[in-house]
């Protein structure tokens, strides 16, 4: 099993520095406007952050990181 280069793992470590930058960035997501299925944005933005976050992981784990 081989480790991933010093580039693929400052490139993911860049990623995951830009997640949780932008989600505890609240103010760029701290607002009802636009719904989606009646769900205001603060709710829907967050889940969406988490399905990301988990693939993010998940391609993060597969390049070996």
């Amino acid at each position: 099993m081989t480790r991933a280069s010093r580039g693929q793992r400052a490139f993911w470590y860049a990623v995951f520095l830009i997640i949780v930058g932008v989600a505890l960035s609240v103010p760029l997501y701290n607002r009802v406007q636009p719904t989606l299925a009646g769900i205001p944005f603060f709710y829907w933005f967050q889940f969406g952050w988490i399905l990301v976050t988990a693939l993010a992981t998940a391609l993060a784990y597969r390049s070996k990181l």
